[in-house]
């Protein structure tokens, strides 16, 4: 299938990005733990043709650490990958990529989490790999002291991590199912593998308990904003989401090359093989139908709770927000990840206004294909089995 220049990603995070969200008109926080509130969310994302949705998680209530304790912030959330396995089936064309925290994960778990998304989607499952140096989400598991933690052996630990996951989906073979009803027999035992993997973080021997997924290896992302997770990226993902000038507010919206070159420069530093990193920026979004009033927007949720965000804000219209993403694929970038500030209004304008601007100007998709997996979408081919006899 052909693959669009460019790639619209929408991350999915309650009510939106910004602390006052949950308190505007049709924000449906009362809804926000039940299924339909987040069937309708990705279902809104595939009808804007979105490459792929990403779902937030941590291991806090709260959204941020700054909002631990607060009666006035968000609090409380779903499992993003067991969300990911209800809205999954729900849909037809779009990737969904839920939040994995490795930092206190085991990585078998997660590799047969992610590979059931797989099979339930038909081969339309991602993960986002997280890591944690909160010391509350250390204090939830109690096996850890964050005191003590090398910040640079969690970039470590979360490489290991998905090395595993990734060697666990090789550990069964593509036909390594028989279901033979003649013979009895139902998997060719000599397609299985034991991984035996030791590491400095993990000793997992598999093989896993779920078949290889239909992707064979579903695509893997991180959000990398400092050399250690540029790096991680570069060593175990397939995806890297950047925050080109994420100080930015109201202003130019960041150096998109700058964001590439630092991605190609840690493929170089740890020898990376095989495809490129598809380097993808992430943009928080308020919009409206001119620009004054989208930073009026912005001034009046700010007067109720401050926004605080590593990427950068983007009050403004349709039009802006698609110039500002002409110019990163102009630099290179293979997409945007761009985060509602107030799903409710902001994510129907990207689905509904946004998505055909960025159509008509040929950077993205104008219409779904036949159903495809998120690799194929991605422009990301199958890879081969490790352990596969030749």
């Amino acid at each position: 299938m052909s693959t669009p220049p460019f790639h619209l990603a929408i991350a999915l995070d309650g009510t939106g990005w910004h602390p006052a969200s949950w308190r505007e008109p049709g924000a449906r926080a009362a809804d926000q733990f039940g299924a339909a509130f987040w069937v309708d969310q990705v279902r809104e994302a595939e009808n804007g043709l979105a490459t792929f949705v990403t779902i937030e998680d941590g291991f806090t209530a709260a959204r941020s650490p700054r909002d631990e304790g607060r009666t006035d912030r968000a609090q409380g959330r779903l499992d993003a990958t067991l969300v990911a396995q209800r809205v999954g089936p729900a849909t037809e064309h779009i990737g969904v990529v839920p939040t994995v925290v490795a930092t206190h994960t085991e990585p078998f778990h997660v590799s047969t989490q992610i590979a059931t998304l797989d099979w339930v989607t038909s081969g339309r499952a991602g993960q986002r790999v997280k890591v944690s140096s909160d010391p509350a989400e250390y204090a939830l598991f109690g096996r850890r002291d964050p005191d003590a933690e090398d910040r640079g052996s969690l970039f470590d630990e979360a490489a290991d991590h998905i090395e595993v996951q990734r060697r666990l989906w090789d550990s069964w073979e593509d036909d390594a199912e028989i279901r033979d009803l003649a013979t009895g027999r139902f998997v060719d035992r000599e397609k299985l593998h034991y991984i035996d993997f030791v590491g400095s973080h993990f000793a997992v021997r598999g093989p896993s308990i779920t078949p290889r997924p239909p992707q064979g290896q579903p695509p893997v992302t991180v959000l990398a904003h400092v050399d250690r997770a540029y790096q991680l990226a570069a060593r175990a993902a397939d995806v890297v989401f950047t925050t080109p000038d994420g100080a930015g507010r109201d202003g130019p919206t960041g150096d998109a090359a700058r964001t590439l070159a630092d991605a190609r420069a840690a493929e170089a530093a740890v020898g990376r093989r095989g495809d490129p990193l598809l380097v993808v920026g992430d943009l928080l979004v308020v919009l409206d139908d001119d620009t004054a009033s989208a930073r009026a927007q912005l001034a009046r949720l700010d007067g109720i709770a401050p926004l605080q965000t590593d990427a950068a804000v983007l009050a403004g219209t349709v039009a802006e927000v698609a110039d500002t993403l002409e110019s990163w694929a102009a630099a290179g970038l293979a997409g945007a990840r761009l985060r509602p500030a107030v799903a409710a209004s902001d994510l129907p304008r990207i689905t509904r206004e946004l998505a055909p601007e960025l159509a008509r100007r040929g950077l993205t998709r104008s219409a779904w294909g036949e159903p495809a997996s998120l690799r194929d979408l991605l422009g990301l081919p199958k890879p081969a089995d490790r352990y596969a006899h030749a």
